[in-house]
């Protein structure tokens, strides 16, 4: 590899590894902000399953409404909004033929927010799409790919889970979260989904 190469690996792994998890958790706190009902229900699970003591690796496998929040979010709020794949030689897929040179995005928003695959309530926050886990949560299981899909799924999927896990249970045994009255709701696209003025949040020590 060239100097320049390992350059630019070192940043995929910064931005993929640090930004898309950092953008997630801002989500995560947001949403919880913006809905108290599911942050209590968060915040009794955590205490009824860890108490006030530290995450452990094995209790983190018990948060089941955690994780339906954490994929809830992914799905309104996905950190990468979309992938990109570049055909650098004609390829076949079924019957379709795609030419060398061809890019190709599969928009992963626009999915996770169709009503003919979530239902009507598409845009509002509903954990409970996934009581069941992902298969089950809408039409077509292949709609949910926030760290993409076959082949190309993302190599720190697991490790992200297990961190947003341990991050919003610490938070939400130390504090409550509530939104700033300046705060106004704006996702744009920045490389990755950010509140576009800012993730303006009153933490309350519990």
């Amino acid at each position: 590899m060239t100097l320049e190469e390992v350059i630019e690996e070192c940043k995929l792994f910064y931005l993929a590894g640090q930004e898309t998890t950092s953008t997630w958790l801002t989500w995560i706190m947001i949403v919880l902000a913006m809905h108290p009902d599911w942050q209590e229900k968060a915040r009794d699970e955590v205490l009824e399953v860890c108490g006030k003591k530290e995450t452990s690796f094995e209790a983190i496998s018990h948060l089941k409404i955690i994780t339906m929040i954490l994929n809830e979010v992914l799905r309104l709020y996905p950190p990468v909004i979309a992938q990109y794949q570049h055909c650098y030689k004609e390829t076949k897929i079924g019957n379709i033929t795609i030419p060398a040179g061809v890019d190709l995005n599969l928009p992963m928003l626009l999915l996770h927010h169709n009503p003919e695959l979530w239902g009507e309530d598409a845009e509002e926050l509903k954990p409970e799409r996934f009581s069941e886990g992902i298969s089950k949560a809408c039409k077509d299981q292949l709609a949910f790919f926030p760290f993409g899909w076959g082949p190309r799924t993302c190599i720190g999927q697991n490790f992200a889970m297990i961190e947003a896990k341990i991050a919003l249970a610490t938070i939400l045994q130390n504090f409550s979260l509530e939104l700033s009255p300046s705060y106004t709701h704006a996702p744009y696209t920045v490389m990755t989904l950010q509140p576009q003025h800012g993730a303006h949040i009153r933490l309350h020590q519990l």
